[in-house]
């Protein structure tokens, strides 16, 4: 740390962060000479495969958003082996704002949510980053306990064909209420805004479906199907070009629904530490397959 610090400043408070799943996350009190202070950000990861890798795309697309209208923390430096710090960590200024995961005032924050993603996907970098990659197949989906067992085997058949084609964007590969920051003194105040998007760690290109079918993916599970439904529409209404065909558009969809089917229990934890105690993982299952079924009802 000392080492990319300015002079005569120190480190006078350190805070945990919670809420992220692959990255324990520290916040820095810089302490400087005069008495002043700021804030930086410490991302470590701990036990986690390819870290090394997810911190080296985290500051190449932190550098390429630097002086972009997207907000997005500055890279103050980064150690992706270890050779410094106890684990493989980025260091990052700190952002102001806080994650709103509240059922109250999302009508608002729906459409901010869509432009935000608009604007990333606009960006045209000079060097694009890796092709994104998806883990998901039909035989690894967990099909919940009690769940549609019909809509959920259609819904595997749809992954079971080949991914459409589609025109690149830039993604951010994992854009959800969780890692976008708001300024707003209450969950339904008028006037929230968005002041930062955080995790840039699995940044890739892509179709503009994907980043759109996780963000809908982690709308229906926190706040019902019919959200997930909704954020296609705001993205579109935002000036986002998502796929003409409807078997297109469900094939991305359904591919992320599906991906979550193997991680609810690691998605609903962080959730219920932000506050949405209700949030089990037997809940967030019950989403899953209502969303699903949803999907299929109207698209499928």
């Amino acid at each position: 740390m000392s080492r990319h610090l300015e002079s005569g400043e120190r480190v006078v408070g350190t805070e945990a962060l919670h809420g992220g799943i692959t990255a324990e996350m520290r916040r820095l009190t810089i302490g400087g000479p005069d008495g002043g202070t700021h804030e930086l950000v410490l991302r470590s990861f701990v036990d986690v495969e390819h870290a090394e890798e997810w911190l080296n795309r985290e500051a190449g697309a932190l550098t390429v958003l630097t002086g972009t209208a997207v907000p997005a923390p500055g890279l103050v430096a980064v150690d992706a082996t270890a050779a410094h710090c106890e684990h493989p960590s980025l260091l990052m200024t700190h952002l102001a704002g806080r994650t709103v995961l509240d059922d109250e005032g999302l009508e608002t924050r729906v459409p901010l949510l869509a432009r935000q993603l608009a604007a990333i996907h606009a960006l045209r970098p000079a060097e694009r980053p890796r092709e994104y990659a998806t883990l998901t197949t039909a035989d690894t989906v967990v099909t919940p306990k009690g769940a549609d067992t019909a809509a959920w085997a259609a819904a595997i058949d749809v992954i079971r064909k080949p991914a459409p084609r589609y025109e690149g964007r830039f993604l951010h590969r994992d854009f959800h209420p969780g890692n976008v920051l708001f300024d707003a003194p209450s969950p339904g105040a008028a006037g929230a805004r968005i002041t930062g998007v955080v995790d840039w760690a699995a940044t890739s290109w892509g179709p503009a479906d994907l980043d759109v079918a996780h963000c809908a993916t982690n709308l229906a599970l926190l706040h019902g199907p019919a959200w997930g439904l909704r954020f296609a529409d705001a993205y579109e209404e935002a000036g986002g070009v998502l796929a003409a065909a409807a078997n297109e558009r469900l094939y991305w969809l359904v591919r992320d629904g599906l991906a979550f089917s193997e991680e609810v229990q690691l998605v609903a934890r962080p959730w219920r530490e932000a506050g949405r105690t209700e949030l089990t993982t037997r809940a967030v299952e019950e989403r899953l397959d209502a969303y699903v079924t949803v999907l299929m009802d109207a698209l499928g």
